[in-house]
């Protein structure tokens, strides 16, 4: 096992003037799962495939422990891929599949069989060795696509998107199963995704990039709570986080009349900026209508059971647009559909950001 380390690694394609990665500064610890998040086009699979040696590197280095790996055949960095739409060979066994590239390296048939039935223990498919990719289910198939790269015991695993294909039941399921068996194996994990829940849920850090900038990288709930900027804010959280328009005020920030209040050092950083305050679905709360509060009319309640989630339209905002607010609210006692009603927000858990930078004002 080794750590992986990416130094001003940029990735522009022929006939473009806009990198895909744009000088990416990345540190991944030897055992740590990395993953990279973000929309489509932001730069993460090539970043992975910059890694696997499947895209070249434009400029800066690329490291797999001490050594630069930049110029290295894909075949000689002793990476394992695990791809989307699993890559196994249709007219192969499962038990042959997972043995290819031992036997690519010249291992003998006894030891690679004994691999191969160690794997197969590890991830449930000692029944299916003798059949063909085409006899199994997606989640299956995604298991023997594990199983080929488990069974090289590479240095570094990169996982592009590989629960994308599966339903949203085996998604949950397929994925503890990998967390899981990634720390047991304690092999260098870099993996990538556009599901925000899927790289929260998986990820010792996660890494959030954008137009092939990275935006920030931290363990899974300092992202949540301290995004750097409105980006992942935005990005990180399901639902995401509310950012309204604000103006500074005496005491806080103005929000469709509602006074947030600010601690000093951030009400300092206010004046003459144009502000966005961030407040995630669960910090809002129901108020009296005479209390200090923002006013909402009530357009959708979704229940989930556990959980249930009030959309509401601002309806002091001084915008032309109304502007839609989500809350987490008491599934056991909605408030009905075309109701007003004020909500408050607990002030010590607001984030406020500078409109024109993007950047996170609060500590």
């Amino acid at each position: 096992m080794s750590s992986v380390r990416f130094e001003k690694a940029s990735r522009v394609y022929p006939g473009s003037d806009t990198p895909a990665v744009d000088a990416l500064d990345l540190e991944i610890s030897d055992g740590e799962f990395m993953v990279l998040v973000g929309p489509s086009g932001c730069g993460k699979s090539t970043s992975l495939r910059m890694l696997a040696g499947l895209e070249e590197v434009t400029s800066g280095a690329i490291y797999i422990g001490d050594r630069d790996v930049s110029d290295v055949a894909p075949k000689d960095r002793d990476i394992a891929m695990v791809f989307q739409n699993y890559a196994l060979y249709p007219h192969m066994s499962v038990a042959d599949n997972m043995a290819f590239a031992l036997k690519m390296q010249g291992v003998s048939k006894d030891e690679r069989l004994r691999q191969v039935k160690d794997v197969a223990e590890l991830l449930g498919l000692q029944d299916y060795l003798d059949r063909k990719p085409k006899e199994l289910s997606g989640g299956q198939r995604q298991r023997v696509a594990m199983g080929r790269a488990i069974v090289r015991q590479p240095q570094v695993f990169c996982m592009d998107e590989p629960l994308s294909n599966l339903d949203a039941k085996l998604r949950v399921s397929t994925r503890s199963q990998i967390a899981s068996l990634q720390r047991r194996l304690g092999i260098t994990t870099v993996y990538v995704t556009h599901d925000q829940v899927e790289a929260m849920t998986m990820g010792d850090r996660v890494a959030v990039l954008k137009d092939g900038v990275l935006q920030q990288v931290d363990v899974p709930l300092t992202l949540y709570d301290k995004p750097a900027n409105l980006f992942v804010a935005g990005f990180i959280g399901s639902p995401a986080m509310n950012l309204l328009d604000a103006k500074p005020t005496e005491g806080g920030a103005d929000v469709g009349g509602y006074v947030i209040p600010l601690d000093r050092d951030t009400q300092a950083l206010t004046p003459g900026r144009a502000l966005k305050v961030g407040v995630r679905p669960e910090h809002w709360r129901i108020v009296a209508n005479d209390d200090a509060g923002l006013a909402v009319e009530v357009t959708l309640i979704e229940e989930l059971g556990a959980d249930a989630f009030l959309y509401g339209s601002m309806t002091e905002s001084e915008q032309t647009e109304l502007t839609e607010v989500v809350a987490r609210i008491d599934p056991r006692d909605p408030p009905r559909k075309g109701q007003s009603l004020r909500l408050a927000c607990d002030p010590d858990r607001v984030l406020v950001f500078d409109t024109e930078t993007g950047e996170r004002l609060t500590a």
